[in-house]
């Protein structure tokens, strides 16, 4: 039986607008994606401001009274509510072409272009780039999961088969897919609540606990080196025992190879296990590790000291204007973003007993830590407080080279 004329009207019209719908994303997601990754320059503002133009989005100037997050918050609570609806439609009976259709209006002329024009309102030199480039990247992310949603929209007047519902071979079907819109939108809806302080203080605590594992991994590891160093004392008391273990240590490789549950993951792991510090440590390998722990720990000490003493107490954000304390904050950042990473890079070098690296990332790391001191010496509003006391201790301690 042919479709009615309303039906075949509706139809036509849920095609012409899932077209439209997943164009608008891609070009929004691109704008949201340069600007989470990218720094801020000529080129880009300029690219941005002509994406806006050609997206119908206009941003209002610096000084608007509308909030970025508060935008971004209300947006998302809507995509989160219409790809609700959107959800049970195209998988529910009957089939309704111009209920779909409803919703995709709803979302291209609302909550869509408005997350991306908070992105676009939450100006870096008033809500400090930090903030600005992780709104971003959660827009961007509320979009791109959107998306795949819209592309699995049924255009053949039917509702979707099981397998695009409930997903197969690793695929998310689609009641999958809005859970994770869901958890997409939550994260930007959830920055509303944490405010500028709250989100920079929740990324140097992550940063902070990235320094920890760190140095929990060297502390292991130089244990791990005392304890073969004993069992090396023990193998020259006696040559028939060291002989017996190394039969033992090629019988259970054996046996492991035989084991069909040995994984090609653990072989590697095996294969990757750092070298040991030498007895007679000639390069002095052990002397810096025993410096490295202790300016490390006090590497992490100032990571929590800056939470407590700066984030906590940062003005009220975002600004009306620029502001040095968001310049400060833009400048420290970096830095204390990348330090985690560069101390990743000094465990390597000692796990390769690579002496010359070893000096090298460390002089880096300490002199990063020591510059993120400095730049947060003051307080935002004063000249000095107990944490600028403290730093110029830290300051002392992260010179010593023992």
């Amino acid at each position: 039986m042919p479709p009615k004329p309303d039906e075949a009207n509706s139809q036509e019209s849920l095609e012409v607008l899932v077209t439209a719908t997943t164009n608008l994303i891609t070009q929004l997601e691109t704008l949201l994606h340069s600007i989470a990754v990218d720094p801020p320059s000529s080129a880009s503002a300029s690219a941005s401001a002509s994406a806006s133009a050609s997206l119908s989005i206009s941003p209002p100037p610096a000084s608007s009274s509308i909030d970025a997050l508060s935008l971004a918050h209300d947006s998302a609570s809507l995509i989160r509510a219409h790809t609700t609806k959107l959800s049970l439609l195209i998988i529910n009976e009957p089939f309704t072409p111009s209920a779909i259709v409803k919703v995709l209006r709803e979302l291209i002329s609302g909550p869509i272009p408005g997350i991306a024009s908070a992105v676009q309102i939450c100006d870096a030199e008033r809500y400090t780039l930090v903030a600005r480039q992780d709104l971003a990247w959660r827009c961007y992310r509320v979009l791109k999961e959107l998306k795949g949603l819209v592309d699995i929209i049924p255009l053949n007047g039917k509702i979707l088969p099981e397998a695009l519902k409930n997903g197969t071979k690793g695929d998310k079907g689609s009641i999958a897919a809005t859970g994770v819109i869901w958890a997409a939108c939550d994260d930007v809806i959830l920055l509303k609540k944490l405010g500028i302080a709250g989100l920079l203080a929740r990324k140097v605590e992550e940063y902070r606990d990235t320094l920890k594992d760190v140095l929990e991994e060297l502390k292991e590891w130089s244990e791990e080196v005392d304890e073969e160093e004993d069992e090396d004392e023990n193998e020259d008391e006696d040559e028939d025992d060291n002989n017996a273990q190394e039969d033992g240590a090629v019988q259970h490789v054996a046996n492991q190879l035989e084991n069909t549950h040995l994984s090609a993951q653990e072989m590697l792991d095996d294969l990757m296990t750092p070298q040991h510090i030498p007895r007679d440590d000639p390069q002095k390998i052990r002397e810096r590790l025993d410096s490295c722990l202790k300016r490390l720990r006090l590497t992490t000490l100032l990571y929590s000291a800056i939470v407590k003493r700066r984030i906590k107490s940062l003005p009220s954000l975002p600004t009306a204007a620029s502001s040095p304390t968001v310049q400060r904050l833009d400048e420290v950042f970096p830095i204390l973003k990348r330090l985690p990473h560069r101390f990743g890079d000094v465990a390597c070098a000692f796990y390769e007993l690579d002496r010359d690296a070893i000096d090298r990332q460390m002089d880096s790391c300490f002199f990063d830590a020591f510059a993120a001191s400095e730049m947060l010496m003051k307080p935002w509003e004063t000249q000095k407080d107990e944490f600028t006391e403290w730093a110029e201790k830290f300051q002392v301690g992260i010179k010593k080279p023992d």
